[in-house]
């Protein structure tokens, strides 16, 4: 069974068709990059694969279960970071992570703040107010909540978007490091990230699946990506 389901999933703003009709699955162990230009229907196939925004027709489940009509259940299993990585800057990075912790009812929520704050390398800024931080280390932090609970599907809108080129790396370490239990969805425009992190590549553009191939795939269409982008997005 696919942890993560598309099923002909659309949704319109006023006369504006954002996404039509996009249908796709995800495997466990499968980390899919999800391209597209600005406003081509990234976000929100993601927030309506996230529960976050009710899709006009169609359907998505997350390990099984419809995020519409068993939310509760869906969202046990998911870890979702959106774009901008939101929180709450009046909180300390520990004291946000132990809030989430306690939202989710962790059995353990010190134990799983403290891995977390590992994993992601947060220990030196844990103590620091949110608003304090740089960028780089806020989408850390919003990064850090989406694998609090190490849920079986992430789900993560440009989680390396504002990073230096070390930040990226460890986000991109981090996600390797998960990839084989797990099943990701990463929407990004940085093409570079296909090659190093991918295994598989879905391009969207004006609300529509243009691209769904394996990473090797991809790359043998021709050594300059950015054209290729170009031209299934046109």
């Amino acid at each position: 069974m696919p942890l993560i389901e598309a099923q002909n999933l659309s949704k319109s703003y006023g006369a504006l068709r954002a996404v039509r009709d996009v249908s796709f699955s995800v495997d466990r162990g499968e980390v899919v990059g999800f391209l597209g230009p600005n406003g081509a229907g990234k976000s929100t196939t993601m927030k309506m694969l996230t529960g976050h925004l009710r899709a006009d027709a169609g359907a998505a489940r997350i390990a099984g279960f419809d995020v519409a009509d068993d939310a509760v259940r869906a969202k046990q299993h998911l870890g979702y970071s959106p774009e901008g990585a939101p929180a709450y800057g009046e909180m300390t990075v520990r004291e946000f992570l132990r809030f989430a912790a306690d939202l989710r009812g962790l059995a353990e929520p010190g134990e799983s703040v403290r891995r977390t704050l590992a994993l992601c390398r947060l220990e030196e800024v844990a103590a620091q107010g949110i608003d304090t931080l740089s960028k780089g280390y806020r989408m850390r932090v919003g990064f850090a909540q989406a694998v609090l609970h190490d849920p079986e599907v992430l789900i993560l809108d440009e989680p390396t978007d504002g990073l230096d080129p070390n930040q990226k790396h460890e986000v991109r370490r981090i996600l390797k490091d998960m990839a084989a239990r797990k099943a990701v969805i990463v929407s990004t425009h940085i093409l570079e990230e296909v090659g190093e992190l991918c295994t598989r590549v879905i391009v969207i553009a004006k609300g529509e699946v243009r691209c769904d191939e394996s990473r090797d795939q991809f790359l043998a269409r021709g050594a300059d990506l950015n054209a290729v982008f170009r031209q299934l997005t046109a």
